[in-house]
């Protein structure tokens, strides 16, 4: 890749978005809430509904390297590293201090059986906040909750602790790749994330969310595989003609995630296959698909832009409500059945809070600081 010193236009917020992509992005933040909401049921990964939601993670790892060679790769010269780690910063850190909060607020109501968290004081309680709103890990043993847990107040900030680290790769190591060696590594890395799926400990590749060794493995095989796959294929990337897109691209990811556990504890080998084959295979063409295709009519235009826009908040939000969901149920013995009323309401007031959160809070911050910190008047960070 050219590194010569880019235009300062190339500063500009000017390159369009792809709204497609945006809506896969949401509709993948929709399933991993459903997915989440069945985890008060499951006894293991080999039983829970909506079995392969933990995916939508790789996913989001691919769209954001593809978005991210999309739109800063022809910046760097006029853009300096410090103006990209502020850009990503203000784009990705004012939801994940709001997951804090969320969580710190809600802490208390959410005792169970499975963790008894009265017996967390009210210190150990603003650390733990503070630790999550800085995602600065917890120790597993460490943590309020003791499930081991990076962030225990907020489980999925874990993948945006590995998400800073790519864009850190990127900005220090990555974007210097010509295309061919940005292609080995990304080869390298997948073959790393098929042996951990199909020879490692799980049969999948869902981990990540603690400081084990193991846990660390797997969450830094699925970030560098997916988000240089998704480099690459912003790089090598030329539209086809596909219509319907978003349509196509959506079901397919419901399906993809939803598949049930394939080979059960006898051949965990067999669900090690099918996540690689998800990774490595049907992610990047869902992603060329979307990106190819083009909205045709209002109606999913402002689908794909109001799932765009709660992608990102929503997943950020919804899982301490999912902690409140699972007391609820443990405490009550509760059946899926049983606690379906309970079940839509997460679901309806996830999506409710994280639109209020765009709208009230994450939006207008990253106005002001972009403004303050990058220059940019009256526009949000990327």
């Amino acid at each position: 890749m050219s590194n010569t010193k880019a235009p300062a236009a190339a500063l500009a917020d000017t390159k369009p978005h792809y709204n497609i992509l945006d809506g896969l992005r949401g509709v993948a933040a929709i399933t991993v809430l459903c997915f989440h909401i069945f985890e008060a049921f499951a006894t293991s990964h080999l039983d829970q509904g909506i079995n392969h939601g933990y995916l939508a993670v790789d996913f989001f790892f691919m769209l954001s390297g593809f978005v991210v060679g999309y739109a800063y790769d022809g910046r760097w010269g006029a853009m300096k590293m410090g103006d990209f780690i502020k850009r990503r910063a203000i784009r990705l850190h004012p939801m994940v201090v709001m997951g804090a909060t969320v969580g710190a607020i809600t802490f208390y109501l959410q005792a169970c059986s499975v963790w008894d968290v009265s017996k967390v004081s009210i210190a150990a309680l603003l650390t733990a906040t503070l630790l999550t709103a800085l995602l600065i890990p917890a120790t597993p043993g460490a943590e309020v909750r003791g499930l081991g847990e990076m962030f225990p107040l907020n489980g999925p900030s874990w993948s945006l602790f590995f998400e800073y680290i790519g864009n850190i790769l990127y900005a220090l190591i990555i974007r210097k790749l010509s295309t061919k060696a940005l292609a080995v590594v990304a080869f390298a890395a997948g073959c790393s994330l098929a042996g951990f799926a199909i020879v490692g400990p799980y049969g999948d590749v869902c981990a990540g969310f603690s400081l084990t060794g193991v846990e660390l493995t797997g969450g830094l095989s699925r970030l560098l595989f997916s988000f240089t796959a998704g480099l690459l294929l912003s790089r090598i990337f030329k539209p086809v003609n596909v219509r319907g897109a978003f349509w196509v691209c959506s079901l397919s990811i419901v399906a993809l995630l939803a598949v049930p556990r394939i080979g059960g504890a006898e051949h965990l080998w067999m669900n090690g296959v099918y996540d690689t084959a998800c990774c490595a295979a049907f992610f990047p063409l869902l992603v060329y698909l979307g990106a190819s295709g083009k909205t045709t009519d209002k109606y999913t235009t402002r689908i794909c832009t109001f799932l765009g826009n709660i992608s990102y908040p929503l997943y950020m939000v919804h899982y301490p409500f999912i902690y409140l969901y699972y007391a609820w149920v443990k405490n009550g013995n509760l059946t899926f059945w049983e606690s379906l009323p309970g079940a839509a309401g997460v679901v309806a007031g996830s999506i409710a809070l994280a639109y209020a959160c765009l709208k009230l809070y994450d939006a207008p911050l990253r106005r002001y600081l972009a403004s303050r910190f990058l220059k940019l008047k009256n526009r949000q960070a990327e």
